[in-house]
């Protein structure tokens, strides 16, 4: 397996005496692997493994690999792991633009530069000029774009998708997909997506793994 890249090595996740999940996969800058199956199968505990956040009553082990360094121990915040859910979750308290800031890296200091960052932020995902919207005021699509985002000013080296696009309907669903799909491939993001959607697999265009009842692969 490569340098670069997420790689899952021989990792199993169990509950009690159930294994959910038994995977050793690397997944290469900007490939995307999709794990399908029934709820309730581990796909979403495969996710939070990643980022560092197992709930309680699941234990694991196997190391997470993130271009060659081994981050399985490391806080949810040191690992450079993104992740977009099924819902935007955007700070209703806050403006779009300060949605934006909570991304930016600390290191990004001193207040007319991170306007500036985050107005080019806006630009290239077509909103110029809604720093100052209410996140209530966007439109689905528009809502999405910004949560993607948020997400990708925090300059992260991998991707988690948890059903990213389940509560989109189908046209707009088809266009965010293509967006967060466009954005990991230029970005060189390896991209980890849990779906229940076929179409979903079937856009990602990488491997799919298949898990069945106590997270046999199929």
């Amino acid at each position: 397996m490569g340098d670069q890249g997420l790689t899952l090595e021989n990792v199993e996740i169990r509950n009690g005496q159930n294994t959910l999940i038994s995977i050793n996969t690397h997944i290469a800058p900007g490939e995307v692997l999709t794990i399908m199956g029934p709820s309730g199968v581990g796909k979403s505990t495969l996710l939070s493994y990643v980022i560092g956040n197992l709930p309680p009553g699941f234990d694991a082990k196997g190391r997470i690999v993130l271009d060659g360094h081994d981050i399985t121990h490391l806080p949810t915040n040191k690992r450079r792991v993104g992740i977009l859910f099924q819902d935007d979750l955007l700070f209703p308290h806050m403006s779009v633009g300060e949605n934006l800031s909570f991304g930016l890296h600390a290191d990004i200091k001193g207040r007319a530069v991170r306007r500036m960052h985050i107005e080019a932020a806006l630009t290239e995902i077509n909103l110029e000029g809604f720093a100052n919207r209410d996140p209530e005021t966007l439109s689905g699509g528009q809502k999405a774009r910004v949560a993607l985002m948020r997400m990708l000013l925090s300059n992260p080296c991998a991707l988690l998708l948890d059903e990213a696009f389940a509560r989109l309907d189908t046209k707009l669903r088809g266009q965010v997909r293509n967006l967060v799909f466009e954005y990991a491939r230029k970005r060189d993001l390896p991209t980890l997506m849990v779906t229940h959607d076929q179409a979903d697999a079937d856009a990602a265009g990488g491997e799919c793994i298949h898990l069945l009842e106590f997270g046999k692969p199929n």
